[in-house]
This record gives C-alpha cells, structure tokens and sequence, in this order.
C-alpha cells in the first residue's frame, strides 16, 4: 500500500483551524466577487484541499465547492465503500460521490446560481476534460482563473501547519539517523521502515550513491554501489504535511562546515543571495495543490516568490576541501525582513 492509515487527530487538527481557513478564503472570495471556489484533489496535488478540510486521497480525485456563505462540499470520484472514511476524516458538509466530479461540482454550484462566477485554484492545471464538463454542466457558468487569491492565503503557515511539518521534520530526521547498512537498499530500507513506524502517511527515499560521481538525488530500484560518500533525501507525509530532509553520509568536520553555510544561507530567505557560492541549491513549498512545488532553485529558469510567512523545504549542494556535500531541511521563512528559521538542522552526531 502506498499510504499508511490516514486519520483525523482532532488535537492536531481541530475543527477550528479548518473554519478559520475556510473564513479566510471566503472573505477573500467576497473582495473578488466570486459566488464559488474550485480546489482540484488528486494523490499527488492534494495540498489545497487537506488544508481547507483534511481530506487527502489514496487514490483518484476530487473537487472542492466553497461558496462564499456555506461550509465546503467535496465531490469525489470514489466509492461509496469510502464515504465513512471520507466523513470521518474531513471537515465537509457533505460528499458527493460521482464517477465525474466536474460535472457534479457545476450541477452543484448552478442549482443555487445558474451564472455563478467560479473561481479555480490553478485553472490553467485543471484537466481539459474537468473544464468540459464544468462548461457543459454549467453553461451560464464564469470560470475565473483564482491563482492569485489563493495561492497567499495557502502559502501562509497557521501554528497547525507549523506543528505539523515540525512532527513530519523530527519523523525524516529520525528516520535518516537511523539509516544504516552494508548496501544502499538496507539504509533505504531502514529509513522507511522507522518512517513508517513513527507515523509517516507517506515517505519517499531518493539517493546519490557516490558524491564524488554524481550529485543528483533520484529514486534507486534495484540497488547501486556505494561510494565512499553518499548521500539520502527523505520526503515525509504527516496528516497531509511534506517535508523534504537530506542527509550526507560523509567526513564529520567537512560536514559540520557545510551545514553551518547552509544554516546561514536559510537564515537569509527570502533573499537567496546567500546561496550563491553553492554548486546548486532548490526550494520548494506548497503554491496550490503540489505539496512541494520547485519555488526557486539555481536551475530554474523562472523563479517563483517567496511568501512571508511561508514553509519551505530547501536542499543545496556545496564543495568543502573539494568534496561534495548535500544538505536539506525544512524552514520556516520569516515575516518582513525577519530571519527564516530551520524546522530541524541536517545534523546526526
């Protein structure tokens, strides 16, 4: 199985974090003058509807219906087999259950206001067939690209996302400490195994076998040498939560150095001109639906902001003594000018 069990912690997620979310998206709905708002689901972009109800998918997809004065209705293209789950995990009003949740979502938001004005979150991402049945469903229907009023009220972290992608930070953390191995696969194995057991939802282990030939993270299938350095990432899920953590198998004091820059270079985001006497470094964060969309990176050819306020998970890959070193750590960017802060350091003494 793909996921671990999914659960609600009321204690974690109470239902007033979900109401305040979904007050604030609808106050911003009114000074956009939009009657509804459409957030897609699917097992890889569940961020923005986890955030507003909890709801993340195993598989398949959904749509979120937020009209500007009534709680949030989910039409999902599962089961009734699941309804319970759904029910009992989310915050929603009501679920609907259809094999085509675009044209269910329009009959839904139609029957109060034939010629609603919609928003989409990320229309431009929508599948082309969802926008068809939307339109065919709904044919007085306005659909409004909602990007940009969304995108800063799902970028801004409240105390229960912090919390969350703190446990999800010390789940990776504990994971990769506890990697070892005489092959690349044992050490794998190892860190998802405790990631698993400490709760991970959902955990994903990319490796450089040997930073002295290649640097680059990837998913290994069927085993690789390693090499006298090495390195592993570990992506973690919690109650809907990614971070990214990254580990270097390497000299100590060569590590040490390396994630003292990188702590100072974080320290400085939003600006990123700390970064620049890296080899490459990427951050990552949430926009829309993509848990860990690339932001800003040296390699991108177009750079995305960085929301005050924000989590981020950053990785950097720089040179000590002429060896290569990889770190990578989630943060926490600051408000106004103030320092971002690390969520958990890439140490592991």
């Amino acid at each position: 199985m793909r996921r671990g069990l999914i659960s609600r912690s009321l204690a974690e997620l109470p239902d007033a974090v979900f109401e305040a979310r979904v007050v604030a998206v609808q106050s911003a709905m009114r000074e956009a003058q939009l009657d509804a708002l459409l957030v897609y689901s699917n097992n890889t972009r569940p961020a923005g509807v986890s955030w507003l109800t909890g709801f993340v998918p195993y598989w398949s997809e959904a749509l979120l219906v937020l009209a500007r004065d009534r709680p949030p209705v989910l039409v999902v293209a599962l089961t009734y087999r699941v309804k319970s789950w759904i029910e009992s995990t989310s915050r929603v009003t009501e679920v609907i259950h259809t094999p085509r949740v675009g044209r269910d979502a329009a009959r839904l938001i139609a029957s109060a206001k034939a010629d609603a004005v919609v928003g989409v979150a990320d229309l431009a991402g929508l599948a082309t067939g969802i926008v068809e049945d939307l339109c065919s469903s709904g044919p007085r229907l306005s659909l409004r690209d909602a990007t940009a009023m969304f995108a800063p009220l799902r970028a801004h972290a409240d105390p229960a996302e912090i919390m969350l992608a703190t446990k999800a930070a010390a789940i990776a953390h504990r994971a990769l400490a506890r990697g070892s191995g005489a092959t690349l696969g044992e050490f794998i194995a190892a860190v998802e195994g405790t990631a698993r057991a400490l709760g991970a939802e959902e955990t994903y282990v990319a490796a450089a076998p040997d930073l002295a030939r290649d640097c680059r993270l990837r998913r290994i299938e069927n085993g690789a040498q390693l090499g006298e350095s090495f390195a592993l990432r570990a992506s973690v899920a919690y109650k809907g939560t990614w971070v990214r953590l990254v580990r270097s198998f390497t000299d100590k004091l060569r590590h040490d150095e390396a994630t003292a820059r990188f702590a100072a270079a974080v320290a400085q985001l939003p600006q990123a001109y700390a970064f620049a006497g890296f080899s490459s470094w990427l951050i990552e964060g949430c926009r829309i639906a993509q848990p860990l969309a690339p932001l800003l990176g040296s390699r991108m050819h177009e750079q995305g902001a960085l929301a005050p306020h924000a989590l981020v998970s950053v990785q950097a890959s720089l040179v000590i003594d002429g060896r290569p070193v990889l770190l990578g750590a989630p943060a926490l960017l600051g408000r106004h000018g103030e320092a971002a802060s690390l969520l958990v350091e890439p140490r592991f003494d």
